[in-house]
């Protein structure tokens, strides 16, 4: 009886590592054995900064929020405090998003806050 060897099923799983590695450097994307490793990171990687991406956003809003109620003269702690205090519910995203792109409605909601200080 012949050996069998799974040379099919070894090689469809090494194309697979392979190719989740394109774009990786030196052997890394072409040496089964490194790509192997530096998938394994990859993913680690990607799975860590899933999570941190969500820090890394709330920072962005948070300072984007800042810096338009500044122009203002109003802190991101003085306006957050207002804002709690004139019972108006709105996410750091619409608040930075509001700051950015519709300056005249930023303005309204931020006198509305100076209000509830």
């Amino acid at each position: 009886m012949p050996r069998a060897r799974s040379g099919k099923i070894t090689h469809r799983r090494h194309k697979k590592v392979l190719d989740l590695t394109k774009g990786h450097r030196a052997g890394r994307h072409a040496l089964y054995r490194s790509a192997h490793e530096s998938m394994l990171h990859a993913l680690d990687y990607a799975y860590c900064h899933r999570r941190e991406r969500k820090g890394d956003f709330r920072r962005l809003w948070i300072t984007r929020i800042n810096a338009a109620a500044r122009t203002q003269g109003l802190s991101y702690s003085q306006l957050m405090a207002g804002l709690r205090k004139s019972n108006i519910e709105i996410n750091r995203k619409m608040l930075a998003e509001m700051a950015v792109k519709d300056p005249e409605s930023f303005a309204k909601l931020l006198a509305s806050a100076k209000l509830g200080n």
